[in-house]
């Protein structure tokens, strides 16, 4: 049999209401050289069999984990699985338009060796986007691009970014594989991030594509401001800023980057949950020997300069501010 092109990675863990919409936009999908991988990622109640069915043309290969594995070490075992060229990753709770996987092929076959971020749109309202790709601030605290804000205030033309929302994101299989994949330490929140910065640094590009549309939901399965979201958003902060910022960047940046982690850690007095915040911190600081040790395997094989890294970042001096305040 052919290889497909793209392996469609799917994660179901509290996310059956979404199943039926998710399988109906790949399965209306105008390019159709593709296989899906579902894994039922330890929930309670597997995807419903019947909900499967009715999906014949689909390809979909099941697999099942008795706890979850997380969003990072979940698409993992799926990866693992994997026969296409491209992996895609897709949220059970997204749903991309007929032209997604289209865009993605064409996109592929003129920037060989690219990753591709895709155009989120609110599920709820798509006169609003989702999101369209993450930024990544020099003091190390990341964001999704426009999130929240007007569809007509996106961008329109391609464009290269440091890092693609994994919600609807395509990366080469073989690019996936050199860079170690996700950290399964991570568990999930910054996961994303951290793969990203490895494969830019590993020289491989990322590639915004307005026209790759889909309709997220977001938090779908966590819900957003979940203690899981806080814990390891705040823990994996620190983790991903030490693995990744390369050089004397690194140095030049530390004190913004520990200085942001105590203006989290001040501000979190005045939230309920401000216990995870300090404990997520405490962790993140235990483990630091381990993750310097990654780093070290991490900058031992860079191949862009320091300088085209920091091209890639943002320096917006408010940014902090921003992101600190926006609960």
């Amino acid at each position: 049999m052919t290889k497909p092109f793209f392996s469609i990675l799917v994660l179901f863990w509290k996310s059956a209401q979404y199943l039926l919409e998710n399988l109906r936009a790949l399965d209306e999908q105008t390019f159709k050289n593709f296989e899906v991988i579902l894994l039922d990622n330890g929930a309670d109640q597997p995807p419903d069999p019947v909900i499967l069915s009715q999906y014949p043309g689909l390809s979909i290969q099941r697999l099942q984990s008795e706890k979850n594995l997380g969003f990072a070490g979940g698409n993992n075992l799926t990866a693992r699985q994997a026969h296409g060229e491209y992996l895609v990753l897709l949220n059970n709770d997204a749903f991309p338009e007929p032209d997604w996987l289209a865009t993605l092929h064409q996109a592929a076959m003129k920037n060989p060796g690219y990753c591709f971020a895709s155009r989120l749109l609110d599920a709820s309202n798509t006169e609003f986007l989702d999101g369209e790709w993450n930024i990544y601030h020099a003091s190390g605290l990341a964001h999704r691009k426009n999130h929240k804000r007007p569809a007509s205030l996106g961008a329109t033309k391609p464009r290269f970014v440091i890092s693609a929302c994994a919600a609807a994101s395509a990366y080469p299989r073989i690019a996936f594989e050199q860079v170690g994949g996700f950290d399964d330490d991570f568990f999930a929140y910054m996961e994303d991030i951290d793969l990203d910065l490895r494969l830019r640094l590993a020289g491989f590009p990322c590639l915004y594509l307005p026209d790759a549309v889909v309709r997220h939901v977001g938090s779908g399965s966590t819900g957003s401001g979940s203690k899981l979201s806080t814990y390891y958003g705040q823990r994996n902060l620190v983790w991903a800023f030490v693995k990744n910022m390369p050089g004397l960047l690194f140095w030049l940046l530390l004190p913004a980057h520990m200085l942001v982690n105590l203006a989290y850690l001040l501000v979190s007095i005045f939230f309920l949950n401000r216990k995870l915040i300090w404990h997520a911190k405490r962790e993140a600081i235990v483990n630091l020997p381990k993750i310097w040790q990654e780093r070290r395997q991490v900058q031992s094989t860079r191949k862009i300069s320091v300088w085209h890294f920091a091209r890639l970042l943002n320096w917006n001096p408010l940014f902090p501010l921003t992101k600190l305040f926006s609960r």
